[in-house]
């Protein structure tokens, strides 16, 4: 099989992890290791490249059972904790050169806001050593010779990144609506990595219905879907309910595209 790159899914749960403290659904007491579900994120392998999307809480974790360690630069969705909480444990990427972060202007301001210790004048030896980069909506990143298109991806009324990485990957993470703009420019992707957080309809993230809708707009060789809630029932009894080409991610899991 001729290969561009891969991906690694590091965590595929939301913002409260599965097993969700305190609960009791089947979801949350199966002993299916495809049922434990850090908070989602990802790295991208391509062109020589090793890049990490999000950078949540499980961080730390996520790494130490990664297959690689190696880490080029982080791309940031937006800031809600479940994608940005683990920043300062990026520290061991930070030296000899300040690690490279891209994201929008307002997440750029909320990580100085988050870990000010970080972007003193006089860092204490040792903080974490950023080099912060604007990646806006609709606007794209160069880096070292590899293409990110930036898409404008409507979470709700917030506003956040969803990417398109090189000519094969498109990536998106707690989306409530794709507008038609973004869904050219990801039409017939070889593969589509795209949140559904439950079965019931959700405010702020896109029910399965809604993530199948979005998948058939977009037409992806192939799906994987991300950032699920223990509502969205086992990985088991879910994988069968989905229609050809539609797979449910799972931490650890490794797609060559």
């Amino acid at each position: 099989m001729n290969t561009h790159g891969e991906i690694e899914f590091l965590g595929t749960g939301t913002s409260t992890g599965i097993p969700v403290i305190g609960c009791d659904c089947e979801v949350c007491r199966s002993c299916d290791s495809k049922d434990k579900r850090l908070r989602t994120s990802a790295i991208v392998r391509i062109a020589g490249k090793s890049i990490l999307i999000d950078c949540g809480p499980d961080f730390r974790e996520q790494m130490l059972r990664a297959t690689s360690s190696v880490l080029d630069m982080v791309l940031l969705t937006h800031s809600h904790y479940d994608h940005v909480g683990g920043i300062d444990d990026l520290r061991p990427y930070c030296y000899p050169d300040h690690f490279p972060v891209f994201a929008q202007c307002n997440v750029l301001e909320d990580l100085r806001e988050r870990v000010p210790y970080c972007f003193t004048e006089n860092p204490y030896p040792g903080v974490p050593q950023f080099k912060l980069n604007v990646a806006d909506a609709d606007h794209s990143i160069d880096f070292e010779g590899l293409h990110i298109e930036v898409l404008p991806i409507w979470h709700y009324k917030l506003l956040i990144n969803g990417f398109r990485i090189g000519e094969h990957l498109a990536y998106i993470t707690d989306a409530k609506a794709i507008d038609d703009a973004v869904v050219k420019i990801l039409k017939g992707v070889d593969l589509l990595v795209i949140n559904s957080l439950r079965k019931a309809p959700h405010m702020s993230h896109m029910s399965l219905e809604e993530t199948l809708d979005a998948i058939k707009r977009i037409s992806p060789k192939n799906a994987y879907l991300i950032h699920m809630s223990h509502d969205m029932g086992r990985h088991e009894d879910v994988s069968k309910e989905l229609p050809d080409g539609v797979h449910f991610a799972y931490d650890g899991m490794i797609v060559r595209f």
